[in-house]
């Protein structure tokens, strides 16, 4: 049977190698691990930015970071981008959000157009083109953002105080009944004082399974968002006491690394955060916990597909698990996300095809260098639509599911914009100069770094991305190469997007057919002009 429905699943700063499937020696993710063994892995998929905000603006319009122009988290996605929700509407699905999207509104240009929130069409566009069932981006402490109906569901549960997110969800307790902050990562292997049945991922997942049971028989896309693992770093009983200090891999990172570190990388590594996570204490309190949230996430994946089977859509609903970007947990000297390192820009992606023709792959792995950009594609042709390929800049992901090979891409992008960033004052970067872009091509990944020199990594003798090539002469080759395929990738960016290139090559030279007559000198001359074949430039 082909997909009537999609289910598209993320977690937020999950790492593509924290899955028992994608080879993690102790971490246990059996039912992720079914939809890999009932679908095709993708082992080589990559974010176009390694942060919430512009990562999923690119998940949900299917263009680059440099086309949709959200940067960085708080940067609004201009008004007009298209997304997920207004290609798949009119293909009949309903497309319903679940979770967290990070997405910022453009409400000036909102304003600037007559566009009220209150109406339809604004309230779409205000949510990234999706219709809300339960938009969760989190909580944050009391005087940061506004809490959400998260906090008004804890109240109801008996949780009390000002902000129950902070004093319960995120707080542990010590032996004296004294409130821990979850925010502070030595309180990481106390459990939060919030039920699991009541934390983050049991209650995304509880309203995920409210809209399916009332959904009926109409077509949709659930967009089912969980916002762990992300930090803070606190996980409810059972599921804080899971893994221990065994359980914590060595750190990926070397000496030579803050030997001679290139300038973003020394910036970087100067943060707290990296400072933080560098400590091997902090590692061991801290990993566990963050592993304990994903194998909550997992058991909640086998809850979600129970009911599936029991309603009978199993057999109907396309399947993607995927992640936002990873979490460098000290790798490298680092903490957080941000930078180019697998550790932050690769991500688990899993889709799982309901059509007879996906058993060609079922339960392989593929190794085509996959971006985020894919998925809006391959959502759009499993939906029985025509791709807009003069706007969308990624590639639907259905041939490779269903067998065939001669993937188009040749090197894996990723942008990041670090003007927010403590790292631009360190390095004296103007707010415009501070931008990065990853070119990856399967065995070397560059990095452009505007006023710097790059970054240059050879994965193939190299996989840990320890030595910096950027400054060898002996690759000077492999740089021109890799700059000139960031020259070819700025150039075919979509920025027509308003026609299609069909249209285009209807309008090619028409003017003489509307009477316009440019260039001729007499009749003779127009009339070898009206021989000459369309198209020509």
């Amino acid at each position: 049977m082909t997909a009537r429905n999609i289910l598209f699943i993320m977690c937020d700063q999950l790492r593509w190698d924290y899955l028992d499937c994608t080879g993690h020696p102790s971490i246990r993710t059996p039912n992720i691990d079914a939809l890999a063994a009932r679908g095709l892995r993708f082992d080589r998929a990559y974010v176009q930015s390694p942060i919430c905000g512009p990562s999923r603006m690119s998940f949900y319009t299917g263009r680059y970071v440099r086309s949709h122009g959200s940067t960085w988290n708080m940067v609004p996605l201009k008004l007009g981008e298209r997304s997920l929700g207004e290609y798949l509407r009119p293909l009949g699905l309903r497309t319903v959000l679940c979770g967290k999207t990070h997405m910022t509104a453009d409400t000036e240009g909102m304003e600037r157009l007559g566009v009220s929130k209150s109406s339809e069409i604004g309230a779409l566009v205000a949510e990234c083109g999706f219709e809300v069932w339960d938009r969760l981006d989190g909580v944050h402490p009391t005087g940061g953002k506004q809490p959400s109906h998260y906090n008004d569901y804890l109240a109801a549960q008996g949780y009390d105080g000002e902000n129950p997110w902070q004093d319960w969800a995120n707080s542990a307790e010590d032996a004296d009944g004294t409130i821990l902050s979850g925010w502070l990562m030595q309180n990481a292997r106390r459990p939060a004082r919030v039920r699991a049945e009541e934390s983050e991922t049991h209650y995304t997942t509880a309203r995920a399974i409210e809209f399916l049971d009332q959904a009926g028989d109409d077509p949709w896309c659930l967009h089912l968002s969980y916002i762990k693992p992300h930090w803070p770093y606190i996980a409810p009983a059972p599921y804080h006491e899971i893994y221990g200090e065994a359980d914590v891999p060595p750190a990926i990172r070397a000496e030579s690394e803050r030997a001679d570190p290139h300038p973003l990388l020394a910036a970087y590594q100067a943060h707290r955060t990296s400072k933080c996570m560098s400590r091997d204490e902090v590692r061991r309190a801290v990993i566990p916990a963050y592993m304990g949230l994903i194998t909550q996430i997992d058991d909640q994946i086998g809850v979600l597909m129970r009911h599936l089977e029991e309603a009978g859509r199993l057999d109907d609903t396309l399947i993607v698990f995927t992640s936002d970007h990873g979490d460098y947990l000290g790798d490298h000297w680092l903490g957080e996300k941000e930078l180019f390192h697998e550790q932050s820009v690769r991500i688990p992606l899993i889709v799982v095809d309901p059509d007879p023709r996906a058993e060609a792959t079922r339960g392989q792995i593929n190794s085509d260098l996959i971006e985020a950009i894919d998925l809006v594609p391959t959502f759009i042709e499993a939906a029985g639509g025509a791709v807009p390929d003069h706007i969308l800049e990624g590639h639907s992901l259905l041939p490779l599911i269903h067998g065939a090979g001669n993937w188009p891409r040749e090197v894996a992008v990723s942008e990041y914009d670090f003007a927010f960033r403590e790292a631009r004052v360190l390095l004296g970067s103007a707010v415009r100069d501070s931008r990065a872009v990853m070119l990856f091509d399967g065995r070397w990944k560059m990095v452009h770094v505007t006023g710097h020199r790059p970054m240059l990594f050879d994965l193939e003798s190299d996989p840990q991305e320890f030595t910096d090539l950027g400054a060898d002469p002996a690759h000077a080759a492999t740089r021109d190469r890799l700059s000139a395929a960031l020259l070819r990738w700025t150039e075919r960016l979509r920025n027509r997007t308003t026609m299609s290139d069909a249209r285009v090559e209807a309008l090619t030279e028409i003017e003489m057919d509307e009477g316009i007559w440019i260039g001729f000198y007499d009749e003779a001359d127009m009339a070898r002009g009206k021989k000459a074949p369309k198209g020509r430039s």
